[in-house]
């Protein structure tokens, strides 16, 4: 059986048993072409279809800080980046945030920053029984990293609906060598864990094109998927920051993001995916080109314009055009032009 054959039987097996072994993965990851692509394209959207229509959900991203007490070699607001210009949003800004996504349409907000011990468990929670004694009709998700088992709990608690963190890698030997001594793989697998034995909807997620990856370390990552079966996943192209240790590394490519989006609507069909800024950052079109390769959600910016650039986790984030919350009737259109449609909803995961 030739290569371009195999691939397209193991979409087709793929497409009806919704399982493949380690090395299918890793032979449909190594044996990426045209004709493949195409062909998981449409079966992921006729999935995602079946399930969501042609609905696209939206999330009101605030970036609540870039302080974080991490050094990952990927990172541009790693500690080591003394270049980078620090900030913090007060109780009061995070909340006008929302006030202000709230008229715009959005009942999801996301709360992201770096592992910053400023933002206490008290202080959260205050935030987020704020944001929910407001808005009683909207999610709160929150991406804040790495938390002890207790703290998560009174996240929860307090009303956080939702919790991403990324893994970044599901290959022991591959994140130790994206992450500094003292990061431990197993306490961020044992993290993901715990937050689903908490109860909130856990999304997890890795770097497409990130330095050292092969396809068996994206063949692991899919298995991953497929065994934890997260309600969300977020994957993005990487793009190196010159302020890393990887700011000469070759960035990852929209094409092979694409592509493993569309393998992982296939994998788990209900799943909630994010069509991501690092695509529309590699590519003008590259956040249509996710939707229609089975992503159905977006993450336009809430925070503040004068912290936007601040929060550079990557070199060139585009922060201020159309990606940005207040223009989401551009977003709108350029959705409604690929045949989608916006909703202002929670958009939580449909079992």
């Amino acid at each position: 059986m030739t290569d371009s054959k195999r691939s397209l039987w193991l979409i087709e097996k793929l497409y009806n048993n919704r399982s493949l072994t380690l090395e299918e993965y890793e032979c449909l990851v190594s044996e990426r072409n045209d004709e493949a692509a195409e062909l998981l394209r449409a079966y992921a959207d006729r999935v995602r279809r079946e399930i969501y229509g042609t609905d696209i959900f939206i999330r009101g991203l605030i970036e609540i800080g870039n302080v974080c007490k991490n050094d990952c070699l990927y990172c541009g607001i790693r500690k080591s980046n003394a270049s980078c210009e620090r900030y913090r949003l007060s109780d009061e800004e995070i909340l006008h945030c929302a006030v202000e996504g709230y008229g715009l349409g959005f009942r999801t907000f996301v709360l992201q920053g770096g592992e910053d011990a400023y933002f206490t468990d008290d202080r959260l929670c205050s935030i987020i029984s704020q944001i929910k004694e407001r808005f009683p009709d909207c999610a709160v998700t929150l991406s804040l990293g790495e938390r002890s088992r207790e703290s998560y709990e009174r996240l929860f608690r307090a009303g956080a609906d939702r919790y991403l963190l990324r893994h970044e890698t599901a290959d022991r030997e591959h994140y130790e060598r994206l992450h500094p001594e003292g990061m431990s793989f197993d306490n961020r697998m044992k993290s993901l864990a715990v937050l689903k034995e908490i109860g909130f909807q856990v999304g997890c997620g890795f770097m497409v094109g990130s330095p050292f990856q092969t396809p068996l370390t994206l063949a692991k990552d899919l298995k991953f998927i497929e065994e934890f079966s997260p309600d969300m996943c977020g994957i993005g192209p990487f793009i190196p920051h010159r302020q890393t240790p990887f700011g000469e590394k070759a960035a990852g490519t929209v094409e092979e993001t694409c592509y493993l989006l569309s393998i992982i609507r296939l994998i788990k069909p209900n799943i909630l995916l994010p069509s991501t800024t690092a695509l529309g950052t590699v590519n003008p079109v590259g956040r249509e080109m996710g939707i229609k390769a089975g992503a159905n959600v977006i993450m336009p910016n809430l925070s503040p314009v004068s912290v936007r650039k601040k929060y550079e986790l990557y070199e060139n984030k585009i922060c201020t055009g159309e990606e940005s919350a207040q223009c989401i009737e551009c977003l709108k259109k350029r959705m409604e032009g690929i045949g989608y449609t916006v909703v202002c909803d929670r958009g939580d995961i449909k079992k």
